[in-house]
């Protein structure tokens, strides 16, 4: 009786061991099932990338002498300066796919699989490649260069408007 005098003063209802365990247990899995709905979110998430697929940070352009060709492993591509500004240029034969070095002493790419040559703007001098090579949009941002690999860019002939000023 003295517990139904203080339930009538408070107002509360006594809250049962079985209704405590149920509540405690609902809580908790719904608790599980939300990190495992978070997890799944960040799974699906595309991962904002740093490396080959997303911008790659290829050097200060003063690091680029004019006339040069450099090779940038973290994006899989050449940085070609020309005297209007920076191209670069994906290291992949538009042939089968094979990739391309730049031989300095000849002063161009040399397929190693099936002879293709390309110049020092990737246009093709010889050999079976149908295209040019393509190219990856370049920004320059407070005197980096910066490069978006993740946007590989076909084209069919060279043309001054593909180059980035530096």
């Amino acid at each position: 009786m003295a517990e139904d005098k203080a339930t009538q003063k408070t107002g509360l209802k006594r809250v049962t061991r079985r209704q405590f365990l149920g509540v405690a247990w609902t809580g908790s899995l719904a608790l599980v099932f939300a990190q495992a709905a978070l997890a799944l979110v960040k799974y699906i998430q595309p991962v904002a990338k740093s490396g080959f697929g997303g911008e790659v940070f290829a050097g200060k352009v003063e690091e680029f002498a004019i006339g040069s060709v450099n090779r940038i492993l973290a994006g899989r591509f050449f940085i070609s300066r020309t005297p209007e500004g920076l191209l670069a240029l994906w290291q992949k034969c538009t042939h089968l796919g094979c990739a391309v070095p730049w031989v300095e002493e000849e002063q161009q790419f040399h397929c190693p699989c099936h002879g293709s040559l390309f110049n020092e703007v990737g246009e093709v001098v010889g050999g079976p490649a149908p295209r040019p090579l393509d190219l990856f949009p370049v920004e320059v941002r407070s005197g980096e260069v910066w490069v978006d690999t993740g946007k590989p860019q076909q084209r069919s002939k060279f043309d001054q408007s593909q180059i980035t000023g530096a």
